[in-house]
């Protein structure tokens, strides 16, 4: 079906974007329009929005007046909602056609069945951008033998089933409604083996709803691009609905990028039968994730499961099986790439784990990682079942180019197949990695690789298994291109979130001139205390100090979709998240996050973003609960105020392991403010922030003042650039003991302002612990800016600051500054000490090169240069262009093992942040490395 006019003139005049990307539920004047916000101009401009039509009586089901109210009450607008319930046959259809369209919100009404079993076939067409809800676990939606359900999402507008709660904005969670099952004519183990017909009951369902048959290849329809959510409901101990249960469904069904999420038993299973599947996400599954018996050996690729990360519920990536029946056959389905990621979920009946393989079952699996959190269970285990047993010695179970890190790798019984030397041995092309070194699997956050992982390239070639498989070599669900983004909820899309004004601006935001001319712009002002969602189809104003939650009261979250653009116009303009508040900025080298100035915005972002001056408006500051040296000592509580914010904006506690959100593919541009001597606005200010917080490809490009300052805290980062910064690149103090990897520093190329590479010190204080950060594989390019107070140098260590520095590369043209300095001079004892100390807490700098026309700068009567030269792996080189070709590093020398000195380290076999342009992960999404 096409869009009608309507439904286009709304999509431009006044769409409600309720969320990022793709897959949100926009709904606009009385209609359900496109789910793409990113194609969505909501600029004011178009068709002015019609009224609604009066309902339509042709379609489907009957208008229902209660819900429509709720609906359209939640949401602002006039929204029709039709309930459909009992059995739709062909009597319903059009030409064995029954249609839901995308302009109309459906409520299923207690069991909904498409067809009778094998009778009145039917097929059940839902258009892209269809919103299907249900209110009870007794709303569920069944698919008969014979007839077919035609899911025809698309990346940009996929259909979400989901609860009624979650329409309306209220508190969602698992088993909210029903769920899907889809049966069909597939073989089953446990039909009857002396020919007579197959009818086996489903589980979770209404007596009568049946599956299985002969014909392997069978046909139900299609589901492409569909959200599943809040669903699963239990009928009676052990008779549950899933997410999608598919009860003997042939191969000639297509299933194709389908999420369940949050459901309160499996997120699918498969009863039988042969159906393939590719692009499954499965997220906070509160059971298996995805279930087979019954001799099901379809296919699966490229399958997501992460279970959820407040740890709450779960049970295993996999459970398979055979499930009785009295044929011969067991269940074989083949897998290729597969992530299963676990939490801390543990309860006396149920925990987190990966692959669980029992009874009359084998399988084949290719490219697979299973990893999680310290308190996951086992990665693997097999059950003492002769046919699973058996299957491990026969090859009907194999498991070959995967990766397992978890805490317990494997679960045995005594007497069966040690599975620690099956996987590492038997197997081919393993990897068993103990969980303290997880971080060599190079994995994100979201799931994704980082471009130096090994599992890049660390996997076979599932299409020599089948054809159904696409040729690979990357191990896990996701290679280079995430296929999750954009439609898949937690991925960019899905999300029922804030309603938006007719303008387009999210409710708390208002409407201002069109900063570029034509993109609908909104201002962003005072003290946010509920959580607030940035879309990328607006730009988005700071107005003065903005604040995310008051200190560690009315917490809130502020959520900034990839693409999209922050601007302020003056050093008065900056963001600060309080403690206890959360951003959110979780970007993509494709759509990376923009926070810069109202002139840069107001030309268009043009020039790849490089254009604009620094110190065009303030910055951003984040604030946590995490340690800072000036914390009292007392035991009184720590509120201690950050410089560059209006008085009341602090930090500093207990709580190392403190959240302050997610910073990833952010830029933070043409920023930083002096408000008075020794008071100004960085790029970026962590105050106090701690190691739960998400740092990861971030640059500060053209700031006034430093890049990143740390006060303190215990924050991580990885794939930092620093580019054109006119103070400090890094700057750390107040006892700051956070981890970096992959930095890379360069100073303007017009050689105008620049400072240090690194300054880092202690500044005063009386706690016990001192800053001692650790940082790995960085790169610092200098330029040639000397003036009498200020000049490009390298590494500047001062008081009461310790290090750990590895592999690194500090160069300039002729004419920078020092490479290397200890600031001595004023008597610091505690970083001469540090210096001539062998024990663990002596400051390290190894691995590294040093190649500028002043290597070190001695104060003090300290040997500087001695004592670099003395560390391990340590040398001096000629120039720039003997270490450096442009920002990849050409210096041969043998990097430390940095996988030895912390568990967050990724191994690496190159000094500084760039290894080639083959592995560059600053590709794409920053500027200024021209």
């Amino acid at each position: 079906m096409k869009l009608n006019r309507f439904f286009k003139a709304s999509a431009i005049a006044s769409a409600i974007v309720l969320a990022a990307c793709g897959g949100d539920i926009n709904i606009s004047e009385g209609d359900i329009v496109d789910n793409s916000s990113v194609t969505t101009n909501n600029n004011g401009g178009g068709d002015t929005p019609t009224t609604p039509t009066t309902p339509d009586d042709t379609k489907p089901g009957q208008t229902n007046s209660f819900l429509s109210g709720e609906v359209s009450t939640a949401l602002g607008q006039t929204i029709e909602v039709r309930t459909i319930s009992g059995r739709l046959t062909d009597a319903d259809a059009t030409n064995g056609v029954i249609e839901l369209t995308n302009d109309t919100v459906w409520a299923l009404e207690g069991p909904v069945f498409v067809g009778n079993d094998k009778a009145d076939s039917v097929t059940l067409r839902i258009e892209e951008g269809t919103i299907i809800l249900g209110r009870t676990g007794g709303d569920y939606l069944v698919v008969s033998r014979d007839s077919e359900i035609d899911v025809n999402g698309t990346a940009a507008s996929p259909v979400i089933m989901t609860s009624l709660n979650d329409v309306l904005g209220d508190e969602v969670g698992a088993g909210q409604w029903g769920g899907m099952v889809i049966l069909g004519n597939a073989p089953s183990t446990k039909c009857p083996q002396d020919g007579s017909s197959c009818a086996l009951q489903v589980e979770g369902v209404e007596e009568g709803a049946v599956f299985g048959g002969t014909d392997s290849a069978d046909s139900s329809g299609s589901l492409r691009y569909l959200v599943v959510k809040y669903a699963g409901f239990e009928i009676a101990p052990d008779n549950e609905l899933n997410g999608i249960t598919f009860g003997g469904v042939g191969s000639g069904t297509e299933v194709d990028y389908v999420q369940v999420h949050a459901n309160a038993d499996d997120g699918v299973e498969f009863f039988g039968g042969s159906v393939n599947a590719k692009h499954l996400v499965l997220t906070n599954i509160q059971d298996d994730s995805v279930d087979w018996d019954n001799g099901y050996n379809g296919r699966l690729q490229y399958v997501y499961v992460e279970h959820a990360a407040d740890n709450s519920d779960a049970n295993r990536g996999i459970e398979g099986d055979g499930d009785g029946g009295d044929g011969d056959a067991f269940s074989k389905p083949m897998v290729a790439n597969i992530s299963i990621i676990g939490n801390d979920f543990d309860t006396s009946d149920a925990d987190s784990e990966g692959v669980l393989l029992r009874d009359q079952t084998g399988a084949i699996i290719m490219n697979m990682l299973i990893t999680g959190s310290a308190g996951m269970g086992e990665c693997l285990e097999m059950d003492t079942d002769d046919t699973v047993q058996g299957n491990l010695s026969d090859g009907d179970i194999a498991i070959t180019n995967s990766y397992i890190a978890c805490s317990e790798a494997f679960k045995v019984e005594d007497g069966s197949v040690d599975l620690n030397t099956w996987f590492t041995t038997t197997q081919t092309g393993n990897t068993l990695l103990a969980f303290e070194d997880r971080a060599q699997l190079g994995l994100n956050q979201d799931g994704t690789l980082t471009s130096e992982s090994a599992l890049r390239t660390g996997g076979g070639n599932p299409s020599t298994l089948d054809s159904f498989f696409t040729a690979s070599e990357f191990v896990g669900a996701v290679g280079d291109t995430d296929w999750r983004d954009g439609w898949a909820f937690g991925f960019g899309g899905g999300t029922i979130e804030v309603v938006q004004s007719a303008s387009g601006c999210p409710a708390g935001t208002t409407t201002i001139a069109a900063v570029d001319g034509n993109t609908n712009t909104c201002e962003v002002s005072g003290r946010i205390t509920s959580d607030l969602r940035l879309t990328n189809n607006n730009i988005y104003a700071l107005s003065g100090a903005v604040f995310v939650g008051g200190d560690n009261t009315d917490s809130a979250t502020l959520t900034v979709d990839p693409g999209t653009v922050v601007y302020g116009a003056s050093g008065n303009d900056y963001l600060v998240v309080s403690r206890g508040s959360q951003i959110v900025a979780d970007g993509t080298a494709d759509s990376p996050i923009t926070f810069t100035s109202r002139e840069h915005a107001a030309n268009g972002l043009v020039d790849g973003l490089a254009n604009g001056e620094a110190g065009q408006w303030g910055g951003m500051i984040i604030l946590g609960n995490a340690y800072s040296s000036k914390c009292p000592t007392d035991g009184t509580a720590c509120a201690l105020q950050v410089e560059g914010a209006q008085e009341g904006a602090v930090f500093g506690g207990s709580t190392n392991d403190d959240n302050s959100g997610t910073l990833r593919y952010v830029r933070v541009m043409h920023g930083g403010f002096e408000i008075a001597p020794d008071n100004e606005l960085n790029g970026i200010t962590f105050g106090g922030v701690g190691s739960a917080t998400t740092v990861e490809y971030l640059q500060v490009h053209k700031n006034a003042d430093d890049g990143v300052e740390f006060f303190g805290g215990f924050v991580n980062a990885r794939y930092l650039v620093l580019t054109g910064i006119q103070d400090d690149s890094v700057d750390w103090d107040n006892g700051y003991q956070g981890k970096m990897q992959y930095v890379l520093v360069k100073h303007a190329d017009d050689n105008s302002d620049a400072n240090r590479g690194i300054e880092g010190d202690g500044d005063g204080g009386t706690g016990p612990d001192f800053s001692d950060p650790m940082i790995s594989n960085m790169t610092i390019i200098g330029n040639t800016f000397d003036t009498s107070d200020a000049d490009s140098e390298g590494v500047l260590l001062r008081d009461q600051t310790n290090a750990k520095l590895y592999n690194f590369v500090v160069t300039g043209p002729s004419g920078m500054g020092e490479c290397f300095e200890a600031d001595l001079s004023d008597g610091d004892t505690t970083l001469e000490a540090n210096m001539a100390s062998t024990a663990d807490t002596r400051l390290i700098f190894e691995s590294s090169v040093i190649a500028c026309d002043e290597a070190i700068k001695d104060s003090g009567t300290f040997d500087q240069t001695a004592w670099f030269t003395g560390q391990t792996g340590n040398s001096f080189a000629a120039n720039q262009a003997a270490v450096l070709n442009g920002i990849y590093t050409i210096d041969a020398t043998t990097p430390t093992d940095v996988t030895t000195v912390d568990s967050f380290f990724m191994s690496v076999d190159f000094i500084g942040a760039v290894k080639d342009a083959d592995n560059d992960w600053t590709a794409d999404w920053t500027v200024g490395l021209e």
